[in-house]
């Protein structure tokens, strides 16, 4: 089967779209013929080598975290949840063997069913940053309905689906964008939209926040200046994890760093979503797996812009 690899870390260049081996599902594991993977930021971390601590994958390393596909073969003790054709999704593993291949076995209990209403090669922009919004929101924030929450960077892939979950829970929202993302970001739900590139949030928020997303690269003073910004017991979900969320203890505002888990129940909501209509799924391009290494060049140099969907040659 094809695949992309990299035998050693390094910049976009150590990828290689080659011939492996089909992998064959073991004991607890199903075997998913990819329709799709999506380029998230971590790939590009992972791939040059930043994050051999946290996530250490073996090289060659195949990445690919998110997956949308077909199941094509069970392994041994997977009964009753899923069967042969089944159409899934899931958020692999991250140390792991990704799905940037025609073929990937993935642990049973991370896949799903897969969204009915979109196209299956879109599902694979769902898990990661779904999961991540998800969680920053519900089992960290606590966000409940009538609340105030300010997503800073809403104009990622992460920001989008922040923005319209948060908005169903009942909050109100502000989110902060730049120019080219800032439409994108008011159809999503976000009743006040920031231009970051123009306007401080420090002055553009009048009222306090209950809570305060930070997906945004800012340096540690604008990350501490959103404290300001929350009101006493509120809290601060910060999803830059290389920068230490800040707390004011004396004011009973927490700051907590976000670190995202698969977690197939709570995929499953995020896909109940999709279906009723609740929530979008926007992809910004479609790219075939060969030009992997293209989509991850891009990244570096700062030129992809919204979410990426890789797409596993046709059976």
């Amino acid at each position: 089967m094809k695949a992309v690899r990299f035998h050693e870390y390094g910049d976009p260049s150590v990828l290689r779209y080659e011939d492996v081996e089909q992998p064959i599902a073991g004991a607890g594991q199903v075997l998913v013929r990819v329709a799709a993977t999506s380029f998230n930021g971590v790939d590009g971390n992972i791939r040059g080598g930043f994050m051999q601590g946290p996530i250490p994958v073996t090289l060659p390393h195949t990445p690919g975290i998110d997956v949308s596909g077909t199941v094509e073969a069970l392994g041994e003790g997977v009964t009753g949840r899923l069967g042969i054709g089944d159409r899934v999704v899931g958020f692999l593993p991250m140390a792991g063997v990704g799905a940037a291949a025609e073929y990937v076995v993935a642990p049973a209990e991370v896949l799903t069913p897969a969204p009915r209403n979109i196209p299956l090669t879109d599902a694979a922009a769902l898990p990661l940053v779904g999961l991540t919004a998800w969680q920053a929101l519900f089992d960290h924030a606590k966000l409940a309905s009538g609340q105030r929450v300010l997503i800073n960077g809403a104009g990622g892939a992460v920001g989008g689906y922040a923005v319209q979950l948060a908005k169903n829970a009942g909050a109100y929202v502000i989110a902060t964008a730049g120019p080219r993302s800032s439409e994108l970001v008011e159809s999503a739900g976000a009743d006040k939209v920031v231009d970051h590139t123009s306007t401080e949030v420090t002055a553009a928020v009048t009222e306090p926040l209950d809570v305060v997303l930070n997906l945004a690269p800012v340096d540690p003073a604008q990350l501490a200046a959103l404290l300001t910004l929350i009101r006493p017991g509120g809290v601060l979900v910060n999803t830059t994890v290389w920068m230490p969320a800040p707390s004011d203890e004396s004011r009973g505002v927490r700051g907590i760093d976000l670190f995202v888990n698969s977690d197939a129940e709570q995929l499953s909501r995020l896909v109940a979503l999709v279906d009723s209509g609740e929530l979008r799924v926007d992809v910004a391009q479609r790219v075939p797996l060969a030009e992997l290494p293209t989509v991850h060049a891009q990244a570096a140099a700062g030129e992809l812009h919204g979410k990426v969907v890789i797409v596993a040659p046709a059976a």
